[in-house]
């Protein structure tokens, strides 16, 4: 970029920081703003740019108003600043490259290493095979990190410092049970006794490094294609024996038919675990699942012989209900929540007790595709929680005040234009999404952490600069990850591309997740979708 450009773009950015601090802006000053850029933008050959400027002034002065917040004015500028990202970086390629839909889908593996260039490496080839990938550099983390992901193969380092590989891999094959994650194991070690013993403990493949890329993905690929083959055949979660979501359509198909014949309705129930994670933190992942068994017992044996239970995910579970109706839905729920809490629960000689939420919604009509129903039995399900957790609400019934807990999105960056860009795709991203949110953008590594803002007790997403003034990036990590309440956040750096050992550095703070500047929107989109999935 030649020194005009680079001068017209400095102009730029000082008045959009102006105007971010401004309560308001007069139409005069935003008049001049775009005049001016349509004037100077075809002089120092940014046509485009010129004729796009022009057609926001036409707009403007169709919109004429006295005076302007930053907020009424962020349409007009998001649409400049995206065209400028989008052109200045039209060259770039991202290194993986993936859709919202696909995003959901695609397989989700969880490496463990402690070498962070290797995992930024890794990480990257595995991202432009299709998968997600979730990376940990502190090995003693990586078992509760496997059950916060719930990955579908596990990649672990024989090496690393203070934590040996094959432990971890013992302690993972514990905490699956009768469930099937495939792991592999990569060793710079190729002794046969390093092999046997990695086997012997339940890896499902043995890798020498160095070991060829495509061979690492083609190995890990059948491990995936063999999971899926029995996945289909098996309806079951393994865990609590109760049916799997993948028998979901086929069940609402049933009840739908069921209910047409007869004409009488049905319902679904949607019931959560009260504070699972505080239990889980607590008293182990092991006792947890203990927990999850119990409670799927109690569903089996406290329903009909004709009512389906669905472990619908981690702590949360799904009951269809024929032939009943919201009322009387309402009341086996109120039994069964009964008989929860009253169970015991122990871990040596300490009893400690549980409840469940629970949202039911009842279908009474045809023509719907389920996702709208357990739209509706989630939002009951929210409503419950938010009313103080060990009750049940019943879609429809729920006070209008009752709504999602809030997801807060923070954007820290000192760029101007990158902090309005991304300000821009979150907001995206959450109105399809149909989030309750809050967006903070924020100038400075200081100013996000001093403020109150991310200080209650919402889930808070926050996308990270490494490089700042006042505080960087790396300290605003380390800080959030010292926090008592450090699980409420999850982070994505913003990196430039040579500063590989900041990289290194994020990942071995805890950060969820990078992406390196300049990046393509829909790479960041495509990030941002996983980490709000886990949350």
């Amino acid at each position: 970029m030649d020194k005009y450009k680079e001068h017209f773009w400095r102009n730029i950015r000082s008045k959009l920081e102006q105007w971010e601090r401004a309560e308001t802006i007069t139409y005069e000053d935003v008049h001049r703003f775009f005049h001016n850029i349509a004037g100077t933008a075809a002089v120092i050959g940014m046509q485009d740019l010129g004729e796009k400027a022009r057609r926001l002034l036409e707009r403007l002065e169709s919109e004429r108003e006295q005076a302007w917040t930053p907020a009424a004015l962020k349409e007009h500028v998001y649409e400049l600043m995206h065209w400028y990202y989008d052109e200045t970086y039209r060259d770039i390629s991202p290194r993986f490259l993936l859709s919202n839909t696909v995003v959901e889908e695609a397989p989700l593996m969880l490496m463990i290493d402690d070498d962070p260039l290797f995992l930024m490496f890794m990480k990257e080839q595995m991202e432009k095979a299709g998968w997600q990938v979730a990376t940990v550099a502190q090995p003693e983390k990586a078992v509760a990190q496997f059950y916060e992901v719930r990955p579908d193969c596990v990649v672990i380092d024989v090496h690393m410092n203070g934590t040996d590989g094959l432990t971890v891999l013992k302690e993972l094959k514990g905490a699956l049970g009768q469930q099937f994650v495939p792991t592999v194991i990569i060793s710079g070690d190729h002794r046969e006794e390093v092999r046997v013993q990695s086997y012997a403990l339940g890896a499902d493949d043995f890798m020498v490094k160095p070991f060829s890329v495509s061979e690492f993905l083609i190995r890990l690929h059948r491990l995936l294609e063999r999971k899926k083959q029995l996945e289909e055949i098996l309806l079951v979660d393994e865990l609590t024996r109760l049916y799997n979501r993948k028998y979901l359509s086929e069940a609402y198909r049933q009840m739908e038919n069921e209910r047409e014949r007869h004409g009488r309705p049905y319902c679904i129930a949607l019931l959560d675990l009260d504070h699972f994670k505080q239990i889980n933190d607590r008293y182990g992942h092991l006792v947890g699942d203990v927990v999850l068994r119990e409670f799927a017992s109690l569903l089996r044996d406290g329903t009909r012989p004709n009512d389906l239970a669905f472990r619908f995910g981690g702590e949360e579970f799904l009951l269809f209900l024929p032939k009943t109706q919201e009322q009387d839905a309402a009341e086996v729920i109120e039994r069964l929540r009964s008989q929860f809490r009253s169970h015991p629960f122990s871990l040596g000689d300490e009893v400690f007790y549980c409840t469940f939420s629970c949202g039911i919604v009842e279908v009474n009509m045809g023509g719907m595709p389920i996702d709208e129903w357990l739209e509706q039995a989630d939002a009951a399900l929210y409503a419950a929680k938010d009313g103080g957790r060990d009750r049940t609400a019943v879609a429809g019934r729920t006070s209008g005040g009752q709504q999602r807990k809030t997801v807060k999105m923070a954007v820290v960056d000192d760029d101007v234009i990158v902090r309005t860009i991304v300000v821009d795709l979150l907001e995206h991203i959450a109105r399809e999404r149909k989030e309750q949110y809050e967006v903070q953008a924020f100038a400075d590594g200081l100013s996000f952490v001093e403020s109150s803002w991310h200080e209650d007790r919402s889930p808070c997403l926050v996308i990270l600069d490494g490089v700042m003034p006042k505080m960087d990036g790396l300290e605003v990590l380390r800080r959030l990850r010292s926090r008592r309440d450090a699980a409420r956040y999850r982070v994505i750096m913003l990196t430039m591309r040579q500063s590989e050992e900041d990289i290194a550095r994020a990942l071995q703070l805890g950060a969820d997740d990078y992406i390196t500047k300049p990046f393509k929107r829909l790479e960041l989109e495509a990030r941002v979708s996983r980490l709000l999935k886990r949350m």
